[in-house]
């Protein structure tokens, strides 16, 4: 399969569940603003997030994948299917025991993650029942990432990539018809959440059914890949979750500002997972297993070519997606929500979190293309170690931005921590010669800086004043952003085109 093409697809059908994701956050934003309500969901939400991607995004998946590719490469499909059947038996029932002690202990998991609620016996009333909804979710969608890294093993990369519409339909559909039944109404987002799960589970299983892989309930705590799934996943459930972990942390710092720093954070960060999901989790998606089957047939050289083609393309576009948001701040936050209860005040406190994290962006990004290189070799110290000394200069960079920057300074910690993640992870790619780069990386960059400052500078002057942003209605306002990412866009690729840039030179066949 053609990396590239594979790489369109995945940032396709993230692209339309990002769309969708938008969308729902504008319903959201108009019917609930940012207040007691969406600071309450959003720390309910957190927490079963944070999970899933501990147990199956983050340190699962990263444990998983190479020693499925592993299986698949070695010991042939009867085994692979030994395998899944384990693996899918034994975590199935993990997370039930986890979401039923989630559901029963909820008063202490929020007392614990968002502290600050407690003075605010309304606010803390209603985000512990919303967890009580919630918490199952951690066990359908763990599942749902599994079954995920088994179609990515087997190339079938669309149908997890497309699986995360679901949850926002679910979302879409619960804010329209159900919030008017529900008391209070933010219990219908809540049941979307659960419905998401259930519905995104149900999507994968045929497709695996279709590749014979679908899982059975058989425990096996004997079976020697389990046990090395296991002893990989103790050090990754907190290194490759660390942006997560420092995200929880800024959720407990922010529930002592000023109400409404939740959300703002919250929808900051929802426009970052846009480029962060098409760029980062796409390339870190494609790469993994073709990086495993890479290592599995000791082949350093074809290794070290794959992650330079990733970097190059994580640079070319991750660096324009970081300018676009740092200018287009105020015209995206405008036109997505502001609208009902999101008034300008909660625009202006969003937009100074948005270009906080900017700043971050390309860490962020890379992060999830550098990691693979250590995650496809089953080498799991390196990059814990790194997450460590990352978590604690996260905190400390917290503890300095916070009195002046206020939720902004949470936020641009996230960031900054990030690019030091990821130059640590680059330095030792180098260090244990995992990575050599390929030729031509001092023109490459030079033309990427020019494109990048004319973009800029396009940007700036098709978009004009910010006040203007906040007139008018969301149809002017979709028309003229359109048009300005379209002149922004243009423009960048252009200059590449003029300088000798052509999507074959980055043509790339799948391991």
């Amino acid at each position: 399969m053609n990396l590239l093409k594979a790489l369109a697809t995945v940032g396709g059908m993230t692209l339309l569940s990002r769309i969708l994701g938008f969308l729902r956050d504008a319903i959201i934003a108009r019917a609930f603003g940012a207040g007691i309500a969406t600071d309450a969901f959003f720390v309910a939400f957190k927490l079963p997030n944070l999970l899933r991607r501990l147990f199956a995004e983050g340190a699962f998946s990263q444990a998983f994948v190479p020693i499925l590719a592993e299986y698949k490469t070695r010991r042939g499909h009867e085994a692979t299917r030994d395998l899944v059947d384990h693996v899918a038996t034994l975590l199935a029932l993990i997370l039930l025991g986890v979401s039923l002690i989630g559901i029963l202990a909820a008063p202490v998991v929020i007392y614990i993650s968002a502290p600050g609620f407690a003075a605010t016996p309304e606010k803390f009333d209603l985000t512990v029942q919303l967890l009580r909804y919630i918490f199952p979710y951690i066990f359908f969608i763990s599942l749902v990432s599994l079954a995920g890294g088994v179609l990515n093993t087997y190339s079938k990369f669309s149908v997890p990539a497309f699986s995360p519409v679901l949850l926002n339909l679910s979302f879409i559909g619960c804010a329209l018809w159900l919030a008017p039944y529900m008391h209070p109404p933010v219990l219908a987002l809540a049941v979307a959440v659960l419905l998401g799960g259930v519905l995104q589970l149900g999507f994968q299983l045929p497709f695996l059914a279709k590749i014979g892989l679908l899982p059975r309930f058989r425990l096996n705590l004997k079976d020697e890949g389990v046990w090395r799934i296991l002893k990989l996943m103790g050090p990754a459930v907190f290194g490759v979750s660390i942006a997560q972990i420092s995200l929880l942390i800024n959720t407990i710092f922010a529930s002592f500002l000023e109400t409404g720093s939740v959300s703002w954070l919250y929808y900051a960060d929802r426009l970052m997972e846009f480029p962060t999901g098409m760029l980062g989790v796409a390339l870190g998606t494609i790469l993994l297993p073709s990086l495993a089957k890479h290592y599995s047939d000791d082949s350093p050289e074809q290794f070290s070519s794959l992650l330079d083609w990733g970097l190059r393309l994580t640079l070319m576009l991750a660096l324009p997606a970081a300018l676009g948001l740092a200018i287009l701040a105020v015209p995206l936050i405008s036109t997505l929500f502001f609208y009902g209860k999101f008034n300008a005040h909660d625009l202006w406190m969003t937009r100074e979190a948005l270009m906080a994290y900017s700043a971050g962006l390309l860490g962020l990004i890379m992060v999830k293309v550098l990691a693979p290189g250590f995650y496809a070799r089953q080498n799991i110290r390196t990059p814990v170690k790194i997450a460590i000394f990352t978590l604690f200069a996260t905190q400390l960079m917290n503890l300095a931005f916070i009195w002046k920057l206020q939720h902004a300074g949470l936020a641009l910690s996230i960031g900054l921590g990030a690019c030091i993640n990821a130059g640590l992870l680059y330095y030792q790619l180098r260090r244990h010669q995992i990575f050599q780069p390929q030729p031509g990386w001092m023109i490459f960059l030079l033309k990427l800086g020019i494109a990048l400052a004319v973009m800029g500078a396009t940007l700036w002057y098709v978009m004009g004043p910010q006040a203007a942003w906040l007139s008018g209605g969301i149809l002017s306002r979709a028309v003229h952003l359109t048009w300005v990412i379209i002149a922004g866009a243009g423009s960048y690729f252009a200059t590449l085109a003029l300088l000798g840039f052509r999507p074959r030179d980055y043509v790339r066949r799948a391991a």
